[in-house]
């Protein structure tokens, strides 16, 4: 994959704290960073499906009252 450079600009200390984990790990600052934005769009990929699964969990008896359940457990839209 291609890569993009990208400039940012953060203060002194987030700066030598970045550079120290990223070599407590033996990688470059570029794999530091990297790694970090990949862990956040996990994070919120996981987020999104826990909240949704929640969600549906508090309001299960509003969509069976509203669309039924098929026969193999599925919802299903009686409103026909």
């Amino acid at each position: 994959m291609a890569k993009k450079q990208l400039n940012v600009r953060v203060d002194a200390t987030t700066a030598e704290i970045a550079r120290e984990r990223a070599e407590q790990q033996g990688i470059s600052m570029n794999q530091y960073i990297e790694r970090l934005v990949q862990q956040d769009m996990g994070e919120a990929g996981r987020t999104f499906v826990d909240t949704a699964a929640q969600f549906m969990k508090e309001f299960e008896t509003a969509f069976l009252a509203e669309f039924g359940e098929g026969p193999a457990g599925e919802l299903q839209d009686v409103r026909r």
